[in-house]
């Protein structure tokens, strides 16, 4: 996007690409269908030390612009949950419409550009392999450190310190979570349940699903509060969000039974979750008192994860280049002119739904603006 940009404004423009392809996290994103961008992006859904940062560059460029040049390329999509929107066929299709728009701006592109040094002296100077790049400004969208097989790597947080520029320290976002030992062994051999519960920590709740996994919890739910999440905080999970489980149960005095109480959480949830769940959280009686204890209980569930599943499972990472290195409108540093930063190398994460790709146009574009 910043290439694209800067091109059609008639710079020369050359993308160093470190694969041996362009546009690698764009392929796997959206399971193949590339969640493009979100119809409701607001600056609130994005993490960062400063949560002005990233105002200038989204108002400028909005999921309403990106949806134009889709339409131009006359790519089939469609709106999923939540304002999210993906591609019909397959994310080859966003793909090649950026590779493209790179073309006709006459963008020179160099895939397998594995570069050894970066050094300034009246301009910048870029030495991959055998070649050598000469530029008065270098742009770095080196994204985060999740997903490391397909390259990701910390050479743009290298590059920052390099050249003086402070970093707030990266760690997994977007990414499913390890429990403890005794809660593992209590409910993860019903891996693949699902269900939809609130997710909290942090001041932030997320109500949408929550898988078992053989290690712990993912689902969109735990993804998002994962952002969230650090080794002091618990993660507090409401399983029947909205239900009151055990009203009818009060109201019926004959149906104050284990047998009962299973029937009306499996009404509420998967069969083998509701068993399980009552085995391991029967009420300490059956007076109105313990039930309503047992309901918060239900509307409570505390974790404390060991841990996240780390980088490897990581969507997206927090933390990066510390905006307050940065100017907000054209993503320049400030103490070092001709450097910019874009993208998730920066510390502005998005949530899960789109929100992370319409940063990096946004913020692509700003700089592509500015240069």
């Amino acid at each position: 996007m910043c290439a694209i940009t800067a091109g059609q404004r008639g710079r020369r423009v050359a993308v160093l690409e470190r694969a041996d392809r362009a546009g690698k996290k764009i392929l796997i994103s959206g399971g193949g269908r590339c969640n493009f961008t979100n119809l409701h992006c607001r600056p609130d859904n994005f993490i960062s030390a400063n949560p002005h940062f990233a105002k200038s560059a989204l108002s400028r460029y909005t999921p309403a612009d990106f949806i134009e040049m889709v339409e131009k390329h006359r790519i089939p999509y469609h709106e999923k949950t939540l304002g999210q929107l993906f591609c019909d066929r397959s994310a080859n299709d966003i793909l090649a419409m950026l590779l493209e728009e790179c073309r006709l701006a006459q963008v020179s592109l160099f895939p397998g550009s594995r570069i050894s040094e970066v050094r300034r002296g009246q301009e910048f100077v870029v030495r991959a392999a055998d070649v050598e790049f000469r530029a008065p400004v270098l742009v770095v969208a080196t994204g985060g450190l999740s997903i490391p097989k397909i390259g990701a790597t910390s050479f743009g947080y290298d590059l920052a310190r390099q050249f003086g520029i402070k970093i707030r320290e990266p760690r997994a976002g977007l990414v499913p979570f390890v429990l403890q030992e005794k809660e593992r062994s209590a409910y993860c051999d019903l891996a693949g349940v699902s269900m939809e519960v609130t997710a909290a920590c942090d001041g932030q709740q997320f109500r949408e699903k929550m898988l078992i996994t053989h290690r712990g919890l993912s689902g969109p739910a735990i993804l998002q509060i994962s952002s969230y999440w650090n080794s002091a905080r618990r993660v507090k999970i409401d399983l029947a969000p909205e239900y009151d489980i055990v009203g009818e149960l009060l109201a019926q005095k004959t149906a104050r039974t284990a047998a009962g109480l299973r029937s009306r959480v499996r009404e509420l949830l998967p069969n083998r979750f509701a068993d399980r769940w009552v085995e391991l959280h029967p009420p300490s009686a059956w007076t109105n008192f313990a039930l309503e204890d047992w309901e918060k209980q239900m509307h409570g569930w505390a974790i404390a994860p060991a841990g996240t599943e780390g980088f490897e499972k990581a969507e997206v990472t927090v933390g990066g280049v510390d905006t307050d290195e940065l100017s907000a409108k054209t993503m320049e540093a400030r103490r070092v002119p001709g450097l910019f930063f874009i993208g998730e190398v920066v510390d502005v994460t998005g949530h899960l739904g789109g929100y992370n790709f319409q940063w990096a146009w946004a913020s692509g574009r700003a700089a592509g603006e500015a240069l």
